[in-house]
């Protein structure tokens, strides 16, 4: 437990200068503490206040979720009004920021260092789906929520800030939230969650990996703007090598390379019962299981479900928030539509836990 003087004094009484990221889950600022060590620290928004006893119950549980590809969570402060949340800091911040923020960024990903941060985020999402109990669904994976520490390991964060759901139902009709563009097509539209979500989120976040590219861009061809998409595209012609990031100058192993984004389009499709999970993913990854050996199915996309023609009309149906959650201050584009509401304002600190499949 830390004293509320203690984060401010950290912080610099919450200087914008110290700020490092923002979402809907509130303001993260770097700061030292007392006994030198250096911190994030998560002030949550007033909607994400709850009380006391409810939110240490979830503290406990989240402080008590340990694995080497996860934040750890270090302490809390719930004085007042204030709910304050205390990580460890990573040096490096995130994959938005770093591999898809552009130029700004002078860390050089060698395919090493992608194949690496792949397995790591899958191993750290096959230990919440897989080996605790109860069972966590992540909900928001996304390339800003994959943090880098000062070797470039990856730290998936925020997995406990998210809504709890009865362990014994496989899926639950609930407040939609994430990030479109990894948002699952079956989560999307009928709110339907499992861990088949995260699994499809997981393998959006693959394909960006390996391309060094971010799931839209809209300062591409109307053909080449959807990262996914374009992936099954060169998929049924047998050319995904040409999505490979050119910024690795060809030093990397082009069938290892078109055999993780095999695994991403795995991951995507559009039926859910599809999707591996995400031990079986860490096996594919790692050559212990050969994707060649699996017959992948069209990818879920969107747009088509929300019954729109085509990708470029998909903006008369979302809006743009800037969540920067990671401090790259990149628009992410949230729903507000087809009854949804865009969860970034209003989702509550609370944990995901699924015994589904």
């Amino acid at each position: 437990m830390y004293p509320y003087r203690e984060l401010r004094m950290a912080t610099e009484n919450f200087s914008p200068v110290n700020k490092i990221g923002e979402g809907g889950f509130g303001s993260v600022y770097k700061g030292r503490l007392r006994d030198g060590t250096m911190a994030a620290i998560k002030v949550l928004s007033a909607e994400s206040s709850q009380g006391v006893r409810e939110f240490l119950t979830e503290i406990n549980m989240i402080a008590d979720v340990e694995h080497d590809n996860l934040v750890k969570l270090h302490g809390c402060c719930v004085e007042g009004n204030h709910r304050i949340l205390v990580y460890g800091y990573l040096d490096n911040n995130s994959l938005a920021q770093t591999l898809l923020g552009g130029s700004s960024s002078s860390i050089q990903f060698s395919w090493q260092i992608r194949t690496r941060i792949c397995i790591g985020i899958a191993q750290g999402l096959a230990f919440l789906h897989e080996e605790i109990q109860p069972r966590i669904v992540h909900r928001d994976i996304k390339a800003s929520n994959i943090l880098l520490d000062k070797d470039l390991r990856p730290k998936i964060s925020d997995f406990g800030l998210a809504k709890l759901f009865p362990s014994n139902q496989t899926h639950i009709s609930t407040r939609v939230a994430g990030t479109v563009g990894y948002l699952a097509p079956e989560y999307a539209i009928r709110g339907q969650l499992t861990r088949k979500a995260d699994i499809y989120s997981y393998g959006v976040l693959l394909l960006e990996i390996v391309s060094g590219r971010s799931h839209t861009n809209r300062r591409l061809p109307a053909e080449e703007q959807y990262l996914l998409e374009r992936a099954w595209e060169l998929y049924e012609k047998g050319e995904l090598a040409s999505l490979v990031d050119t910024s690795m100058n060809r030093d990397y192993d082009v069938e290892e390379a078109c055999r993780y984004m095999k695994i991403g389009l795995c991951c995507t499709q559009d039926k859910p019962k599809l999707r591996p999970s995400m031990s079986t993913v860490v096996q594919m990854l790692m050559g212990e299981i050969d994707v060649n050996d699996t017959k992948i199915s069209r990818p879920g996309l969107l747009y088509e479900l929300m019954g729109l023609k085509g990708p470029k009309n998909s903006s008369d149906t979302m809006n743009t928030t800037f969540t920067n959650s990671a401090g790259s201050g990149k628009p992410e584009t949230s729903f507000s539509s087809l009854g949804m509401t865009s969860s970034h304002a209003t989702m509550t600190f609370n944990s995901i836990y699924d015994r589904s499949n």
